[in-house]
């Protein structure tokens, strides 16, 4: 997936979960997050980000914080929306019969309804921006709505589904994601049961651009 328009800036603060200020050419603007996750090791006073702006009529911020270039040169995208549509681009290539994208499974909306044939998947993705030490780790913030999209793959795959838990992984270099048990340890818990039951774990290791997020490799669905 690629954005129209991309700018470089320097990150000064957050000011809360969905607002930043950010240096851009001498000036300071006020920017939306599209990350609602902590991301303490990558939002630092005068690291390298990257802002993109959509352009939509009555918005309180012009631009869009999408990436930021960690400590070390490691570019990092994000944008909590990138990983849905770099999914989607990657599916669109393996040769399904019918993707169906926020389909209602349960009391949730699974990200996506799969078929090949006669055989029915269930797809939820999660965007891993957290690495330490090479390995990228998921979630950076505790997520009840995560824990819940597990557990709807574990009935579907009790009912007979194909069901997989796929992390789309926001940067280069890192090919496995591992549940964070010290954030969020119900979600570790209940990453582990899916396993056990069934529910497949992909790695999509990505290639991140400032303007730019693109599925480099998956394993075959």
């Amino acid at each position: 997936m690629r954005y129209k328009n991309i700018v470089r800036g320097v990150f000064i603060d957050r000011l809360n979960r969905f607002v930043a200020r950010v240096e851009l050419n001498g000036r300071t603007e006020t920017v939306h997050v599209k990350n609602t996750g902590r991301c303490r090791e990558l939002l630092l006073p005068g690291a390298e980000v990257y802002l993109t702006s959509p352009g939509t009529p009555g918005r309180k911020t012009i631009y869009d914080l999408v990436a930021v270039r960690k400590r070390g040169g490691l570019l990092v995208n994000i944008d909590s929306q990138a990983p849905n549509a770099a999914a989607r681009e990657w599916l669109d290539t393996r040769g399904f019969d019918e993707i169906i994208p926020e389909y209602r499974y349960g009391d949730s909306r699974i990200d996506f309804f799969l078929r090949r044939g006669s055989v029915r998947r269930l797809m939820e993705v999660k965007g891993c921006t957290l690495e330490i030490g090479g390995v990228g780790y998921f979630p950076d913030a505790p997520t009840a709505r995560g824990v819940k999209h597990i557990r709807e793959l574990i009935r579907a795959q009790a009912e007979g589904w194909e069901a997989a838990l796929a992390f789309v992984i926001q940067m280069d270099g890192i090919t496995e994601v591992r549940p964070n048990e010290e954030t969020h340890p119900e979600f570790a818990r209940a990453f582990r049961e899916a396993r056990a039951a069934g529910v497949r774990i992909l790695f999509l290791p990505c290639h991140a651009e400032p303007d730019s997020l693109t599925v480099t490799a998956g394993d075959m669905l």
